[in-house]
């Protein structure tokens, strides 16, 4: 009976210990899973938790703007994939930007173009343009005395420019009284001729006063021509003296 139940109990234990080595291989692994589904997901879990901080409501490069990221990680257009967009990219985040630094370096094409344009834009050396500059200084200089010298003659002549006009008003004041004077002793000829008081409105006042005037003008013209002959007469005997 002792040997019945020692080769049915055997069996029984070998079995139970082979389910629960079985079993504590199973937890093993599913441990093991467990550890290896947390690593991988850790990365999406942080992203998900920054998602949810981010209570700003702000576009993604908005935000990468505000914490002081580059603003994509990837190019959104063409425009972000030029050279100029990646030297501005690299001049304010540096190293963090991801770029290439020798991109910063201009070209063979580009140092020649920036040649060229230096070449037109600044045609001159630094010593051609401090000589143009000085020139230009001289010649200022030089405009600046010759006005003052102008200047300074004008303010000399000016008592004699005053003179001058005041003796043209005079001459001008003096012509026009004269002219009065001689119109007025016409008037008064025209009435002695009449014998009478007229008009000076009456067509016949208005006749003789035109007449006389007429006849005025005629006697100064030849006037000014026989001082004319006179004068150019003297001349000639002056000349003709000198001559002797």
């Amino acid at each position: 009976m002792n040997l019945c139940v020692r080769s049915y109990l055997k069996p029984n234990f070998i079995n139970s210990f082979f389910r629960l080595s079985t079993s504590v291989s199973e937890i093993g692994e599913a441990s093991e899973q467990v550890i290896f589904e947390d690593a991988d997901d850790t990365q999406a879990k942080e992203a998900e938790l920054e998602k949810k901080r981010n209570k700003s409501r702000l576009s993604s490069a908005h935000f990468n703007l505000t914490h002081g990221r580059r603003p994509y990680e990837t190019p959104m257009c063409l425009a972000h994939k030029t050279v100029k967009y990646n030297r501005k990219l690299y001049g304010k985040y540096g190293s963090a930007s991801g770029i290439n630094p020798s991109l910063c370096w201009p070209s063979k094409q580009d140092i020649q173009e920036k040649l060229e344009y230096e070449s037109v834009a600044f045609p001159y050396t630094i010593q051609q343009m401090m000589q143009m500059a000085a020139e230009k200084r001289k010649a200022q200089q030089l405009k600046i005395e010759t006005r003052e010298k102008e200047v300074a003659a004008k303010f000399d002549k000016l008592a004699q420019w005053k003179k001058e006009l005041k003796d043209k008003i005079n001459k001008k004041t003096a012509d026009a009284q004269a002219a009065k004077d001689k119109r007025e002793r016409l008037v008064e000829e025209v009435r002695r001729h009449f014998g009478f008081k007229l008009d000076p409105r009456d067509e016949r006042f208005q006749e003789m006063l035109a007449k006389r005037e007429k006849e005025q003008k005629k006697l100064e013209k030849l006037a000014k021509k026989e001082a004319k002959e006179k004068m150019m007469i003297a001349k000639l005997q002056q000349q003709n003296a000198e001559l002797k």
